[in-house]
């Protein structure tokens, strides 16, 4: 019996051994992994919030020749702005949800942070999940809105910047005015 355990034991490895599949498979290994690190590049510093001062900052490096690039390496623009701030702690686009904690008055409304001309805001009620999802849509013009269903009033919060670069002193974009509605009949007393 044990004469026979040693013999299928050593054929195995004699089958193992004479495999030139297996052999080439170890040689191509390391001949791959050889080339990769000849063509590594020095780790370059890795770009902080802090860093960008112009948009051409937003422009990742991309990745080292034969290696996948990681999401920072090739995100640009204002993707590469969120991965940059998210390194950091800091929420650019402020992805919290809104206050459904209480309903919002005329008096004490419910902020809603734009950087935007205009914003949409989905009001599910109060408390929350009370109704179903009614869209809001606040502007400059007109920042404030009230949820038709359950009357909770949000207000928009222009946070972008100061000038406006496409309004040319025209006033109306391209002759476009916003459609009225029934808050343009209110009267003003009732505001």
């Amino acid at each position: 019996m044990f004469l026979q355990r040693s013999a299928v034991s050593v054929a195995r490895r004699a089958a193992a051994s004479s495999s030139p599949v297996l052999r080439r498979s170890i040689a191509t290994t390391v001949v791959r992994r050889d080339a990769i690190s000849e063509h590594k590049t020095p780790q370059q510093k890795i770009q902080t919030l802090a860093d960008v001062k112009t948009i051409d900052d937003l422009v990742g490096p991309g990745a080292a020749p034969g290696t996948v690039p990681t999401d920072l390496e090739q995100a640009t623009g204002i993707e590469r702005l969120e991965i940059l701030g998210k390194m950091e702690g800091v929420d650019i686009f402020d992805m919290r949800p809104l206050d459904a904690s209480r309903r919002g008055t005329l008096d004490n409304p419910i902020v809603v942070r734009s950087a935007g001309d205009e914003q949409y805001a989905g009001c599910t009620g109060s408390p929350a999940d009370s109704h179903i999802v009614h869209w809001l849509g606040m502007s400059r013009k007109r920042p404030i809105e009230r949820c038709p269903e359950c009357g909770s009033v949000y207000k928009m919060e222009y946070i972008g910047p100061a000038e406006d670069h496409h309004d040319h002193g025209h006033g109306d974009h391209h002759g476009h005015e916003d459609p009225k509605t029934f808050a343009d009949y209110v009267k003003p007393q009732y505001w």
